[in-house]
């Protein structure tokens, strides 16, 4: 029986357990985006983890979509990564970044008083958290090919300062109705230039990003997150091309080595059950991707062993138990009670980030 415990190598990965960490927004870097020493214990007691996904890291200032995001794109904030690469490091486990461009799911309040950039000019009538607590989105600027060209820079950079900062890769946040998915949606894209319209259009700037870093950043590993079933979410709903756009993005994406390719996201019908509906959609999309594959939905223990005995997939991140569960891995190994989540300390503050307890503290 393959499980969560069986190691797993590639030319990209060594991972001694199938189990991952998956990123997770916690906002604790402070006003200038550095990662703080709390940053670094919070990964250090997970690092049993086969592999670590940073929580999204803000590529550029006009990247930011919340207070206290971390970012790689000035050097104090690459020397603060380099404290949490060690420490992870050190524990024996890989660490990925993942590079992350909010798009239009921010405010002029984050961004010096600019508009967000998005590629048209539509509203995702949201909420997202500045300095007034919750505030209504704003209609973001279309951006230009010039500003095109500046974010595909702006990514190239960040791979190469993840580089620079110890991880061993980055992962490209192309889900949750950021950025690139924005780009993929009918919804938020109504260019009728070469990144509007078609599939392929909607996809270019993905692919556009991966081509540039592969020659900017060629020993980089890559990986893509997407998230295929995301809808009714920040202003992303599917349409009668959603499964079409997500099929020929994973078949394409065979042709780039990347370490992993890690699907995630919510059911298409919430009437049905969540797992049983990310289970259908993470097998449908596999047939589609030969490399790597991870998935995430709420996994536990006995889910996730399944799919990877089952073959539905190679690795299973899991979010929500790793906040409350530093050791995580040895709690599945031992078959051992997990905490429980305050959800109320996602986002704030010391507490419910390096505080919770594990089985040692017994």
């Amino acid at each position: 029986m393959i499980s969560l415990f069986s190691s797993y190598k590639t030319a990209h990965l060594m991972l001694r357990n199938r189990v991952v960490m998956a990123p997770m927004t916690r906002a604790r870097a402070g006003n200038k985006g550095v990662p703080s020493d709390l940053t670094v214990e919070y990964y250090r007691q997970r690092a049993s983890a086969g592999l670590i996904i940073s929580e999204g890291i803000a590529v550029s200032p006009n990247a930011i979509g919340g207070l206290n995001i971390p970012g790689i794109f000035h050097t104090d904030q690459i020397e603060g990564w380099k404290k949490v690469t060690a420490a992870v490091h050190e524990r024996s486990a890989m660490m990925f970044a993942q590079l992350w461009h909010v798009g239009r799911m921010s405010h002029p309040d984050l961004l010096g008083n600019e508009l967000p950039l998005a590629p048209s000019a539509i509203n995702p009538d949201e909420h997202v958290y500045t300095a007034s607590g919750y505030t209504q989105t704003v209609t973001p600027r279309e951006m230009s090919i010039e500003d095109i060209e500046q974010t595909i820079q702006e990514f190239c950079i960040a791979a190469q300062n993840a580089s620079h900062a110890g991880f061993d890769g980055i992962e490209l946040h192309a889900a949750n109705g950021y950025l690139f998915h924005q780009f993929f949606a009918k919804c938020a894209n109504r260019r009728t230039d070469k990144y509007g319209g078609s599939i392929e259009n909607r996809s270019r700037f993905l692919f556009d990003i991966l081509d540039r870093i592969k020659k900017i950043a060629p020993s980089i590993k890559i990986a893509v997150r997407l998230s295929p079933d995301w809808n009714n979410l920040f202003g992303i709903t599917t349409d009668d091309e959603t499964q079409e756009l997500f099929k020929y993005l994973c078949t394409r994406l065979n042709d780039y080595d990347l370490a992993y390719l890690h699907i995630a996201g919510f059911p298409l019908n919430s009437t049905d059950d969540p797992m049983k509906q990310m289970l259908a959609s993470a097998t449908y999309y596999r047939k589609f991707y030969s490399g790597t594959y991870m998935i995430n939905r709420d996994f536990d223990r006995e889910t996730a062993n399944r799919a990877i005995d089952e073959g539905i997939a190679d690795l299973v991140s899991f979010g929500k138990l790793y906040i409350a569960n530093p050791d995580l891995v040895e709690r599945f190994k031992a078959n051992a009670p997990l905490n429980h989540v305050n959800q109320n300390s996602y986002y704030t503050g010391a507490a419910g980030y390096t505080d919770y307890p594990t089985l040692e503290s017994f």
